[in-house]
């Protein structure tokens, strides 16, 4: 049971070292995100 926990914590502190950053974060990069999903829609929905 003892490598099975010490396997999760690494896993657990990998993750939380991990900076990746999704496009629906929020800030600038999301907002951007939202403006060219609902441009698309739009173009659809006038087609």
């Amino acid at each position: 049971m003892k490598i099975k926990t010490r396997f999760i914590k690494g896993i657990v502190e990998t993750a939380a070292k991990e900076e990746t950053v999704m496009p629906w974060a929020r800030g600038t990069r999301r907002a951007a995100f939202i403006e060219k999903r609902n441009a698309a829609v739009k173009l659809r929905k006038t087609a």
